[in-house]
């Protein structure tokens, strides 16, 4: 049973700073890669970031890598994407989501939470 909530989104200017959080409502988070997708209207899904299970390994999809870092919190339940220098091209619904193997497919991952909207203005 696996149930993500996101959190954290909002409107920021560009060069502005949001951090996402998912929170996971079960005792087995720690057997979950954890990844970050973002969605925009009449568009793809598509990878953010992931987190393997014990947080050992990360990765980045081109265009977010050195303003993006994802981490987990395995004691907590938590993972986290901190979003940094964003950018208008960062706007999007955000989603969290979990799969027992590192992937970067969306339709690899197993759960989702709901997204939650990150807005950047110019």
């Amino acid at each position: 049973q696996v149930q993500l909530v996101e959190s954290g989104g909002g409107l920021v200017q560009a060069g502005g700073s949001l951090r996402l959080s998912c929170a996971h409502s079960g005792r087995t988070f720690r057997m979950y890669v954890m990844g970050w997708f973002r969605q925009v209207p009449g568009k793809e899904r598509e990878f953010v970031a992931a987190i393997t299970q014990s947080g050992g390994s990360t990765y980045y999809a081109d265009p977010v890598k050195g303003r993006f870092t994802i981490s987990r919190d395995n004691a907590k339940n938590m993972a986290y994407l901190q979003m940094n220098s964003l950018k208008p091209e960062d706007t999007a619904v955000y989603y969290c989501a979990a799969d027992r193997i590192m992937t970067t497919k969306v339709d690899d991952y197993d759960y989702w939470g709901q997204g939650t909207q990150v807005t950047v203005s110019s």
